[in-house]
């Protein structure tokens, strides 16, 4: 078993996927979660009612509560997977003296809204954690996935690779599989960024456009992923490997992925609040176009995909309009 005492923030689909992998491996896991009666539900049950209700916990061996300081308090690391539209609303419950000397995992796939930072440059500048001590967890993986327990893996970025090995550790299993990276920046961009082009491909599949269109789509984005991450933090990367173009490729083209099918009913003429009342889930898409949008008037990156998605959800243009747009641009 795993030496750390490592505790989740967040009971969504992540949370919960990330919960079961660790119960299976440590002795003792954290949680917080948001409501009494979900805790006292999962330790009757073992699953979660809310989310992935699939996923069965070892449940003698959570520590779950309410209180987020209990959770942190009894935590050598910490991982937070509140989707990023909540994260500060979340984290302001917390002193930031309370993670103080703990090592800090991210497996949120958005930006924070309020102030327009990916989670490790808000951690840095609002909790003073120091950059070796943050990581973060992205994919290519489907929470859905890991509770069905099918094959999976997942990239572990920290530039403290020690601490990198050790959360891989804590994860791995038989059908889980992680690789280690030191890219914090690129990493948790890239994980933004295929949620905003999953939208897209979501959008073309609702309007009818077909498999052939989508590879051409996909194979742009990962072009337009490679010059963003390459301007905010130009470091020697291959934007090949699974962290990057797989992750893509899995959440643009999976049924799972909710920032697809959230595109898929905007392309099928929904308005953006009826889609979102319908599936009652988070697509971190939705929110990380508008401010990736923002920070992109400081760099000038060509983004051709990401513009066409911020048009449609923002400014209100015909999904029909824009896709016809972009196809000519893509060609």
């Amino acid at each position: 078993m795993n030496a750390q005492r490592i505790a989740v923030i967040g009971a969504g689909s992540w949370g919960t996927a990330l919960v079961k992998l660790l119960s299976a491996n440590n002795d003792r896991v954290g949680w917080w979660v948001r409501r009494a009666d979900t805790i006292k539900h999962i330790a009757t049950y073992g699953h979660n009612p809310d989310y992935i209700s699939a996923a069965q916990f070892e449940v003698q061996r959570l520590a779950m509560d309410t209180d987020i300081h209990t959770v942190v308090r009894e935590a050598d690391v910490v991982i937070l997977a509140v989707p990023s539209a909540f994260l500060k609303s979340s984290l302001d419950k917390l002193d930031p003296a309370a993670l103080a000397g703990k090592t800090v995992f991210s497996a949120v796939k958005g930006i924070v809204p309020e102030t327009n930072q990916i989670v490790g440059q808000y951690l840095f500048e609002h909790f003073g954690i120091p950059e070796d001590q943050f990581g973060v967890i992205c994919g290519p993986c489907h929470a859905e996935e890991v509770a069905m327990e099918r094959l999976s893996y997942l990239t572990i970025a920290c530039r403290d690779q020690e601490k990198a090995k050790a959360m891989g550790t804590a994860l791995n299993g038989r059908f889980m599989k992680t690789t280690l990276s030191d890219d914090i920046y690129g990493t948790e961009y890239a994980a933004i960024l295929k949620n905003v082009i999953a939208v897209c491909a979501g959008i073309s599949v609702g309007l009818g456009y077909g498999d052939n269109f989508r590879a051409v789509l996909v194979s742009r984005a990962i072009q337009e992923i490679e010059r963003f991450v390459a301007a905010v933090h130009p470091i020697a990367r291959d934007i090949n490997e699974p962290a990057y173009l797989g992750d893509l490729l899995v959440t643009a083209y999976s049924t799972f992925s909710r920032n697809r099918e959230f595109g898929n009913m905007i392309g099928r003429g929904y308005s953006v609040r009826a889609a979102q009342m319908e599936m009652n889930m988070v697509a971190e898409g939705y929110y990380a176009v508008k401010c990736v949008h923002a920070i992109n008037e400081k760099y000038g990156v060509d983004m051709p995909i990401t513009e066409a998605t911020y048009r449609i959800l923002y400014e209100k243009m015909a999904p029909i309009i824009e896709m016809r747009l972009l196809s000519d641009m893509l060609a």
